[in-house]
């Protein structure tokens, strides 16, 4: 039996007995020009010359791959079994116009010849060859292809021919990819060029802005850093309202446009939750229309600085401006508190030393020392407000509302009431309603003592003002602001006169109506009382009572005849008048 040689499918023998030259040398197809077709192929070749337009129709290397393989039978008794692209990092990629199985089982072999034409084995088929597809610039990939039967010169020529211009449009598109990437990468570098300068535009423009906040802080701080110095500073630095508010709510200062007049009273409820709101936060806050930062020395806090911001236009900028000032007004603050609790500290002292009685000598230059004019004539003035204990909090209330209203004072306070000891008589019930405002109740009293000419009075003249707002608490009006020398009578009732004579003076007008209350569980001593202290005017004190008018008619009569005094002669009914305030001022009878 003859045994047949394996033929090539691009090259030819040049000898006879000669090897074949499949996977010994490159084939002639792709190391050298190739051969020429014979004249019987030029149909063939001017068919497969229009098929190969088509190639160079498009960009994408795994089209052009499918294209060739999709012409190799057009070339000849060829099959193509495979093809495969070169990736840049080295790997051969399947085509997907492989036949799996056939791509599979090839790729390793082909893997194998390194770059190199060669034969390989492809299941069930003949004359495998593995033809590489290379550019000026290097191998692209590989075409994967099997012969029926073996190829005439001519068929030969013109599959070699395919090859090079698979390679050729191989190159033009991997030459258009690489294009495309560079000129990707071109436009990558100029926008990040440009976000750079965009970057550095930012940076330069921040550092500009904080150079200029730490220039006007530096400023603050060398003219002495006060609130106002602080507010000009940070609504010229964002051109919006800025405003200093204490912890209490109250303004303290501002700058800009659009403040309000009068300023809105603060509500102390809703001062407390929006505190308690910005001190949650680690920076400044929007809040109602406001950017808000705590003002704070060592945790507690002093205060709030703001920007009037209802449009929300405040940015980062503003953010850091409202920050520096924050830093600039804290020790400020904290300054002004420190010299206020010592200040009034030593007020405190020195009321409290003039009170119970000092020295004269001594009193004047402590007084001095505090800044206070103790030659002035003084008024001592006593506040008590039912619902409010006399507690800091209070007395910073009251002294807050004495400056309102113009008066320069001491202020201390004992355990029930507030003293201000005041250089000038006080307005008649400005105080009071100032005071009514801020606690928002009315249910207070005020007693003012007696002029005292020099610190020698102060002691006595305490008791007067004491004396005062308790005659008033027995009244009908109970709540106001009560001056001792216009108490008329009343001012011998009270702490310092003879308790015995007045005692004596009760059980002498009014012991009969005392004991008959005592044995019969009656109230007619308190009906007489009320009886004055409406003016005799029998609605009202029947009202007062709520009673009857017949009824108050009717115990007006048993009061004549148990006390056997007569309530229309005028010495009976003022001394009965004086006996009842006794009774009840002094000797702390029923109300």
């Amino acid at each position: 039996m003859v045994k047949r040689r394996p033929h090539s499918l691009i090259g030819h023998s040049r000898k006879k007995g000669s090897r074949s030259a499949v996977g010994h040398r490159k084939p002639a197809a792709i190391t050298r020009r190739g051969p020429r077709p014979p004249p019987s192929g030029g149909r063939s070749l001017q068919q497969l010359t229009v098929s190969l337009g088509d190639l160079f129709a498009t960009w994408d290397e795994s089209k052009i791959l499918r294209l060739a393989m999709d012409h190799v039978a057009s070339a000849g008794p060829y099959t193509a079994e495979a093809g495969y692209l070169l990736e840049a990092g080295g790997d051969l990629v399947p085509s997907a116009g492989n036949r799996q199985d056939h791509a599979l089982v090839v790729q390793p072999k082909v893997r194998d010849l390194a770059g190199q034409d060669g034969s390989v084995a492809v299941p069930g088929r003949h004359a495998g060859q593995a033809l590489g597809l290379r550019g000026l610039d290097g191998l692209h990939g590989y075409l994967v292809v099997t012969s029926r039967s073996p190829p005439t010169g001519t068929e030969r020529f013109l599959l070699a021919t395919l090859v090079r211009h698979t390679a050729a449009a191989l190159s033009v598109a991997f030459a258009q990819r690489r294009r495309r990437e560079e000129a990707g990468e071109l436009h990558g570098l100029r926008e990040e060029r440009a976000a750079l300068q965009r970057q550095l535009v930012t940076v330069v423009g921040e550092l500009a802005y904080r150079e200029s906040v730490h220039g006007l802080t530096a400023d603050v701080a060398a003219s002495g850093g006060d609130e106002e110095a602080v507010t000009r500073a940070l609504h010229a630095l964002t051109g919006l309202p800025a405003l200093v508010e204490d912890r209490f709510g109250r303004l303290r200062s501002w700058a800009g446009p659009r403040r309000p007049d009068p300023y809105p009273e603060p509500d102390p409820v809703r001062q407390l939750a929006l505190l308690n709101r910005a001190a949650r936060e680690a920076g400044p806050t929007r809040i109602e229309g406001r950017l808000i930062a705590l003002v704070r020395s060592h945790g507690e806090i002093l205060g709030m600085l703001a920007l009037v911001d209802p449009l929300g236009v405040a940015d980062g900028h503003a953010v850091l401006a409202l920050e520096q000032a924050v830093m600039s007004l804290a020790p400020e603050l904290a300054h002004l508190r420190n010299q206020a609790e010592v200040e009034l500290r030593l007020h405190r002292e020195l009321a409290d030393d003039l009170l119970a009685g000092t020295d004269e000598t001594s009193a004047y230059a402590r007084s001095e020392a505090v800044g206070h004019d103790l030659h002035r004539s003084h008024y001592i003035v006593v506040v008590r407000w039912s619902d409010r204990e006399a507690d800091d909090s209070f007395a910073r209330i009251v002294g807050r509302a004495a400056s309102a209203v113009g008066m320069r004072s001491l202020l201390t306070r004992g355990a029930e009431h507030v003293v201000l000891l005041a250089d000038d008589r006080p307005h008649a019930g400005a105080l009071y309603e100032t005071l009514a405002l801020d606690t928002g109740a009315s249910c207070g009293s005020i007693g003012v003592s007696a002029r005292c000419e020099s610190p020698d009075d102060f002691p006595q003249h305490y008791q007067e003002a004491l004396r005062a707002p308790e005659v008033l608490r027995h009244s009908r009006k109970q709540y106001g602001m009560t001056f001792f020398d216009q108490l008329g009578l009343y001012r011998i009732l009270g702490p310092g006169n003879n308790l015995r004579e007045l005692e004596a003076f009760v059980h002498e007008w009014l012991g009969q109506l005392i004991d008959y209350d005592a044995r019969n569980n009656s109230a007619m001593t308190e009906t007489l009382a009320r009886y004055f202290d409406c003016g005799g005017n029998y609605d009202e004190t029947a009202a007062s009572l709520s009673i009857h008018r017949s009824t108050l008619r009717y115990r007006l009569q048993r009061i004549r005849e148990i006390s056997g005094n007569d309530l229309a002669n005028v010495e009976d009914r003022l001394n009965l008048q004086v006996a009842t305030r006794v009774w009840r001022i002094v000797l702390g009878g029923s109300d």
